[in-house]
């Protein structure tokens, strides 16, 4: 089949395994090299097919190969021409199958370099194909050596947000201190404002900032950073390996294969902040993995109201009939039912934040009332008198809790279990200690435990004052004051305070 002119029509590939520079020059050259080659030798090039930064390995992430293997179906020209075997596929087998298709169609594919064809018989080509496998091989086990030996000394090959490449060193990082200061302020916005990713995404795009590529950010972007412990100065390599170099299958690699290596120099955050963030990212995915329903915090009371009844939090609904109503009900019964919930109580939200700023003035106004309180309910939970365990036995267990914790956060940290699952390990471990700490100071004395809850009524004040001086009340305000507002069947309303809930106390006041 011959062209118009009478010249053969012909198409050509090529292909580079990177995206570097040097190797795209290369993928010009060969583009350059046909073209020439096609014009000395009177041939019709129809088309030149390129795959750029293409692995030789596996076809099926090949597109203008695939693409070829198409247009030669459609008969749109007579013989392929590749510089040399290995352009064409690395895999033996892919190689066979492929020149076989094209002989099916009566196209010949030529292999300059080699001065060979496909119709001069398959052994040669054959050796060739297993030749440039088996350098492609020795090619995956040296990139695995490297890696390994990078890993082990913690080095971080990719470009991370917060984190600059040290002149001259591609694998060592400096921190950059103005994306630091963006680091940690998403970890304050995730921790104590209780923003979502998404959130604290637009926030960011709102200010006009990027990311280290130069994008929007988003919230796979933010979760991430999030995720990360390397902003608290710990590196870990090795997470995941290549199986099969021929099919680029990646296996998860067990504990004793990874590579965990401290750097306190590159911690951006305190690890205080990064694990609670962990925490709160369990307990939010596991919340929408029991119910479908995640974290909000768009309105002042979202997820704040709980029912008494059901459990469910309340729901905003807005209505507008000469004048605005804003109110809050059950979301159980709203969506599954009166048989799901009997709670049919509707909480009007201007009257509710009339009423918690009038209850809360009062505990400012009084601070001194509110520290005798605090104290009392402390007392009441932590009795001296019943206290019937030795200091010794309560140090002796609190020593054997945090190093549990101390071990079931390191299995986490190099991926040996989920968020999840040390959300659900460290839950039980948290109270415990918490109980025994409270304990340990009513048996020395209350001095020590009595001028630490001083100093939290006192910060507590000033939470507070933010939010009566305020003229929109938020979501992340009232958290910091409020724990939870349960509604009653009979329509009571029980504020517990945040207060309390950091001392393990539960007592609610009634509103």
């Amino acid at each position: 089949m011959a062209g118009k002119n009478g010249k053969q029509k012909i198409a050509a590939y090529c292909r580079v395994s990177t995206e570097k520079e040097d190797q795209l020059m290369s993928l010009q050259a060969q583009k350059d090299f046909f073209e020439g080659y096609a014009a000395k030798n009177n041939l019709e090039l129809v088309e030149l097919y390129a795959d750029e930064g293409i692995s030789g390995t596996k076809l099926k992430n090949r597109k203008e190969f695939n693409r070829m293997m198409a247009d030669a179906q459609q008969g749109r020209f007579e013989c392929v021409y590749v510089k040399d075997v290995s352009r064409l596929a690395r895999n033996v087998v892919d190689f066979l199958q492929s020149i076989r298709k094209l002989k099916a169609l009566n196209i010949d594919c030529r292999f300059v370099t080699a001065n060979m064809s496909s119709n001069d018989g398959e052994l040669t080509l054959t050796i060739l194909a297993a030749v440039a496998q088996e350098e492609s091989a020795n090619l995956s086990k040296r990139v695995k050596f490297g890696k390994k030996r990078n890993a082990e000394k913690g080095r971080v090959p990719n470009i991370v947000y917060g984190y600059d490449k040290t002149a001259g060193d591609y694998f060592n990082l400096a921190v950059n201190e103005a994306e630091a200061k963006v680091v940690k302020r998403i970890f304050e916005y995730y921790v104590h404002q209780r923003h979502g990713a998404n959130k604290i995404a637009q926030l960011l795009n709102k200010e006009g900032l990027l990311t280290k590529r130069k994008c929007r950010w988003s919230q796979q972007a933010v979760s991430a950073i999030l995720t990360n412990p390397l902003y608290i100065g710990k590196v870990i390599n090795g997470k995941e390996s290549v199986k099969d170099f021929l099919t680029g299958e990646r296996v998860k690699n067990a504990i004793d294969k990874q590579f965990v290596v401290d750097k306190p120099e590159l911690a951006v955050i305190d690890r205080e902040l990064f694990d609670k963030a962990q925490a709160l990212l369990a307990e939010r995915t596991e919340t929408f993995r029991l119910t479908k329903k995640r974290q909000s915090n768009k309105y002042c009371f979202s997820t704040l109201i709980k029912c008494g009844d059901c459990g469910y939090s309340f729901r905003r609904t807005y209505r507008k009939y000469v004048k605005e109503y804003i109110r809050w009900c059950c979301s159980g019964r709203n969506a599954n039912g009166v048989d799901f919930c009997r709670n049919r109580t509707i909480v009007d939200e201007k009257e509710l934040l009339e009423e918690i700023k009038k209850y809360l003035g009062g505990l400012v106004s009084s601070k001194d009332k509110l520290l005798k309180q605090t104290i009392a309910e402390f007392r009441k939970k932590y009795k001296p008198e019943e206290h019937e365990l030795s200091e010794s036995f309560i140090l002796s267990e609190l020593s054997r809790l945090k190093k549990a914790k101390a071990k079931q956060i390191e299995m986490f940290e190099v991926d040996a279990i989920s968020l999840a699952e040390l959300k659900e390990r460290t839950t039980e471990l948290n109270a415990a200690i918490a109980r025994y700490e409270n304990e340990l100071s009513v048996i020395r004395g209350n001095t020590s435990v009595m001028t630490r809850i001083d100093e939290m009524v006192r910060k507590y004040c000033g939470s507070i004052q933010v939010v009566l001086s305020a003229d929109i009340i938020d979501n992340a305000m009232l958290r910091k004051v409020i724990e939870k507002i349960v509604v009653t069947v009979e329509g009571e309303i029980k504020v517990y305070l945040k207060l309390f809930s950091d001392l393990e106390i539960n007592h609610a006041a009634a509103i």
